[in-house]
């Protein structure tokens, strides 16, 4: 099925974003969590690799390093660290201020949609001063097609090969950006509609991708 080029509210679009590695940089904050964890459990994580390859949900990354009988409770203890540790440690990307704002010009609404715990993606947001219309936590891959679909988003802005694929379950615009792990030839190859080096590209392509919609 096609995606769809533009659909949302009366006036405007409804754009969805992935959080980490596509507003934000919360590498710093996460790499500190994990290395609490390792210091409290005495397992060796190697948390330069886990921020590398941010993207899945949280028990992925922690079966890499423990075993499944103990995954729920490193996972129950990242997330008690998790609000202290990794907030403050975040940053914006390059371009999201930008980005965010040119879809409200266009009178469209934006929607974060995240692997990442929900109350988790709200504090960061409220952090970094990031206004967006509605926030869904605890989706990945093609489970956000079903919060994409749900929500009326036509046009969704990921760094994960994840992110193309949950776009691409709801019929949604895939827009990947390389700021994540991902490089543009790989973007492409899993079916990315549309390639951008980082979010201060958005503006201009959304704005012409609107002007060939119509």
């Amino acid at each position: 099925m096609a995606p769809t080029a533009f659909a949302g509210t009366s006036s405007g679009p409804v754009v969805g974003f992935d959080l980490d590695m596509t507003l934000i940089d919360s590498r710093p904050g996460i790499a500190a969590v994990w290395d609490a964890v390792a210091a409290e459990t005495g397992v060796h994580v190697d948390s330069a690799l886990a921020v590398s390859r941010l993207g899945p949900p949280l028990a992925i990354e922690a079966a890499e390093w423990f075993p499944s009988e103990r995954v729920p409770g490193v996972v129950a203890r990242y997330r008690e660290l998790y609000p202290d540790l990794a907030i403050t440690g975040a940053d914006r990307l390059p371009g999201v201020v930008e980005a965010l704002a040119a879809v409200r010009r266009a009178g469209g609404r934006t929607l974060v949609i995240t692997a990442k715990k929900e109350s988790f993606a709200r504090l960061h947001l409220e952090h970094l001063g990031l206004g967006v219309d509605e926030v869904v936590g605890d989706v990945w891959a093609e489970a956000k097609g079903t919060a994409l679909r749900a929500h009326g988003v036509s046009i969704y802005v990921g760094d994960h090969l994840g992110d193309v694929r949950g776009a691409k379950a709801a019929a949604a615009f895939s827009v990947a950006v390389t700021t994540g792990p991902y490089s543009a030839e790989e973007l492409s190859a899993e079916g990315a509609d549309v390639v951008l080096t980082d979010l201060t590209e958005f503006p201009d392509w959304f704005e012409a991708h609107l002007t060939a919609s119509r």
